[in-house]
């Protein structure tokens, strides 16, 4: 989120540009598009400004589908936001109890809060249970950006996931990505 002295200074200096050119007689000109495009300053305050759309949901109307990254029996669902895309999203994860996921990162933070079940988490190249940290509903990790790391739902578990995207998985052993594997 833009800091308010952010907006200020933008419009100050939008304001003095637009004062300087009065003042040295130059023709008026309307805001465009164009102009805005043109102001790197004022498109990134602008992104940082965009409001979402209003969402509200509940447990029952949540929509989930398999997500194929997390293996077998995994599901997600996008509550805001697109986690294919740049900008912010909100998206939550459903596995079964013994799920399994090999070691990966992901090119952006990750910010996981455990919303029921019992998430078994470690960091490291391997997959390694002795390493294995138990995060009880309720629990929060921040996965920095390129740390690699790798988890197993001890129970029945959701997950809610938030951060930047786009969420990229990538597996540090391109064999163990589950959206390779073929089914017979």
């Amino acid at each position: 989120m833009t800091h308010p002295r952010w907006r200020s200074v933008v419009a100050v200096v939008v304001m003095a540009g637009g004062v300087a050119g009065c003042a040295a007689g130059a023709k008026k000109v309307a805001p465009s598009s164009e102009a805005v495009k043109a102001s790197g300053a004022v498109v990134a305050a602008a992104a940082a400004d965009a409001i979402p759309p209003y969402v509200a949901t509940t447990p029952k109307a949540i929509k989930w589908a398999p997500f194929v990254p997390g293996g077998p029996g995994v599901q997600a669902a996008v509550l805001s936001g697109d986690p294919d895309k740049a900008g912010p999203f909100v998206l939550r994860i459903k596995s079964p109890a013994g799920a399994k996921m090999a070691p990966h990162w992901h090119a952006a933070d990750a910010h996981v809060t455990v919303v029921s079940g019992t998430l078994a988490i470690g960091l490291g190249d391997v997959f390694d249970a002795k390493k294995l940290a138990l995060l009880p509903a309720g629990s929060y990790v921040l996965l920095p950006r390129d740390v690699r790391h790798f988890a197993q739902s001890k129970t029945a578990t959701v997950l809610q996931v938030h951060g930047t995207g786009p969420l990229q998985t990538n597996f540090v052993n391109p064999a163990d990505d589950p959206r390779k594997k073929t089914t017979p």
